[in-house]
């Protein structure tokens, strides 16, 4: 994708965020907007730097993680395209309390601080729209919560293979491929489990014949097996 030539006030009409705002307003956001380009392993932004605005993922993947004192890091949330993050910071007047970093070359969006404040001035439904946005992330990192407490690994990994799949009660035998979109060591730590578990829970799986595994992608030999599956039975 050209950066040049993207259209920015046309992209922010598509995503939830703006979705009611006029052309004008759209133009008017986009002027407080910056693309960056990102190559694999760039930083978005570290811990202690100044939050004066929230981003967009347009293309690729960002991890936000935090690092323990011991050195060990933890991925706390994967965003791919069109998904935002930080805009709760960002009202804070507080810096960064994570880091960002873009697990792939990437496209992202930035939203500057006066650029929000001067909408919501405007058109109360902006503020609104905003706080849905946050009241959902903060739904998303509940029901984590809810994962590492109260299910364990296999749970948390068949959840993952399923989540985007909207009909788990699919006619038995119907096969489903789901891609891994960044490594497995990035995706045991976002579900709280070591690399080791994370490829032992895979191959039981697939041992079992639910699914087949091929590089990143996953094939999914019966959702509804999958979601009933119970290690030992």
């Amino acid at each position: 994708m050209d950066a040049r030539s993207f259209d920015l006030p046309r992209y922010l009409s598509v995503l939830p965020l703006f979705t009611d705002m006029s052309t004008a307003e759209l133009e008017r956001l986009a002027q407080g907007c910056q693309l960056r380009r990102l190559v694999r392993g760039d930083m978005v932004f570290r811990v202690g730097e100044p939050c004066q605005e929230f981003h967009v993922t347009v293309v690729g993947q960002v991890k936000l993680f935090a690092i323990s004192p011991a050195g060990q890091e933890k991925v706390i949330e994967l965003v791919g395209p069109g998904n935002s993050f930080a805009e709760a910071l960002m009202f804070t007047d507080r810096p960064y309390i994570i880091n960002a970093q873009a697990l792939t070359d990437t496209l992202l969006l930035t939203v500057g601080k006066r650029a929000v404040l001067n909408e919501i001035a405007q058109d109360s439904r902006f503020a609104l729209r905003m706080l849905a946005g946050i009241s959902r992330r903060l739904h998303g990192l509940v029901h984590d919560v809810e994962d590492y407490a109260l299910c364990t690994g296999m749970q948390r990994v068949i959840g993952y293979l399923l989540r985007d799949i909207d009909e788990p009660e699919s006619p038995e035998g119907e096969a489903v491929t789901v891609s891994l979109p960044v490594s497995k060591a990035v995706i045991a730590s976002r579900l709280s489990l070591t690399p080791e578990y994370f490829s032992r829970v895979l191959h039981e799986l697939e041992s079992v014949g639910l699914i087949a595994i091929d590089k990143r992608d996953i094939r999914i030999l019966d959702s509804k097996r999958l979601a009933d599956y119970q290690p030992g039975t």
